[in-house]
């Protein structure tokens, strides 16, 4: 089984950080590897969705559902796809009028070990390369501010 973790500290709230998370509709803009999302249900604090990725000729999809306490946490867990296991959260963590400080945990393992050989070491990176796509999304959304470092 595959972990990641994350953090970074943002001059950014909870709720700004946590509405981008929430926002799965816009992850293809601006997430190169996330092709196509699908919203299948959204209820308060629970959103359950589709999301497509793609490396070359590879295409994979997995559907989640991740219940959330908004600006503060999202768990997310598996629903179907090509994993075995995943499950993880988002934290938000308030630090004063400063910003947050935000946190990604992920666990996941694929079905099958060739779709592990092909596609592991890459959801790894995407994994990892998360935490400062939502921080430049964020500099995009809201406008840059001084001050966010890992």
């Amino acid at each position: 089984m595959r972990k990641v973790s994350r953090s970074a500290l943002v001059t950014y709230s909870t709720a700004q950080m946590f509405a981008l998370v929430d926002d799965v509709e816009s992850y293809p803009e601006f997430l190169p590897w996330c092709t196509d999302t699908r919203v299948h249900h959204r209820d308060e604090g629970v959103v359950e969705a589709t999301l497509e990725l793609t490396r070359g000729s590879i295409r994979k999809e997995f559907r989640t559902r991740n219940t959330s306490r908004p600006g503060e946490r999202m768990d997310i867990a598996l629903v179907s796809g090509s994993f075995r296991h995943l499950d993880g959260s988002w934290t938000f963590n308030r630090l004063g009028d400063l910003g947050c400080k935000i946190t990604l945990d992920l666990e996941f393992e694929f079905k099958s070990r060739v779709v592990d050989k092909l596609f592991g070491s890459y959801f790894e990176e995407i994994c990892n390369s998360l935490v400062d796509a939502f921080i430049s999304r964020a500099d995009t959304v809201y406008g840059a501010k001084a001050g966010h470092a890992d």
